[in-house]
């Protein structure tokens, strides 16, 4: 899910796959959960979306209710062929390819991009890069749809450390009983304004008990 030289986050995120979607399983979660489902089909009705980070399709399938066609892509082969068992409602095209090379994907008229639980997981200094490539990918206009965690204590797991960049980090565990420090930043909207400034328009920021949302659009 991440540049092939964080093999840290790539190393974890192959061992965690099939333990994955447990993290949507947690009882206080579940009313955020299903409005964040409703949001997201509704806001990519009938749109050609590029997902990035797409996992084990979680999120690909709630898109696919409503998209017109879905380019789902991740780096890590153990999460894709999770997400290629399973069915959507739309037709759903599997890319495994470095989210910070998205020029080596087929050419596609995407309207809408979308990425879930994915920002988090980029360092402050990463974060404009990605998105100026992730742009020169999607049509004059498209729609972003972005989620991702708000820290809740009790409910996330604790801040193991922050490096001198800001970013923040997490001790993990995972169910072979390896721990992982893996980096998990938690952005305000005001940071995330600081982002996107000059480069979106329509930009809404919301905010849930257990999860933020974001969406914008790209200049037409």
């Amino acid at each position: 899910m991440r540049m092939p030289n964080d093999p840290t986050l790539v190393d974890y995120y192959a061992r965690r796959a099939r333990e994955y979607e447990r993290l949507y399983e947690k009882p206080e979660r579940q009313a955020d959960l299903r409005s964040l489902k409703d949001l997201c089909a509704q806001t990519l009705a009938g749109h050609t979306v590029l997902e990035i980070a797409c996992g084990t399709g979680f999120w690909t399938q709630t898109a696919a209710q409503t998209a017109k066609a879905i380019t789902a892509t991740d780096l890590n082969r153990e999460m894709l062929q999770l997400a290629e068992a399973k069915s959507y409602a739309c037709p759903v095209a599997f890319r495994q390819v470095d989210a910070f090379r998205l020029e080596e994907l087929p050419a596609g008229d995407f309207t809408a991009g979308l990425a879930m639980a994915w920002w988090s997981h980029l360092r402050k200094s990463e974060l404009q890069r990605f998105l100026a490539g992730y742009h020169r990918r999607l049509q004059p206009g498209a729609l972003l749809f972005f989620m991702d965690n708000r820290f809740v204590a009790g409910s996330n797991t604790p801040i193991s450390r922050t490096d001198e960049e800001g970013n923040t980090y997490q001790w993990r565990r995972l169910a072979d009983g390896s721990e992982h420090e893996i980096l998990k930043n938690f952005p305000s909207e005001a940071e995330v304004q600081k982002v996107l400034a000059g480069t979106a328009t329509d930009i809404r920021w919301t905010e849930l008990p257990y999860y933020w949302l974001l969406t914008y659009r790209l200049p037409a």
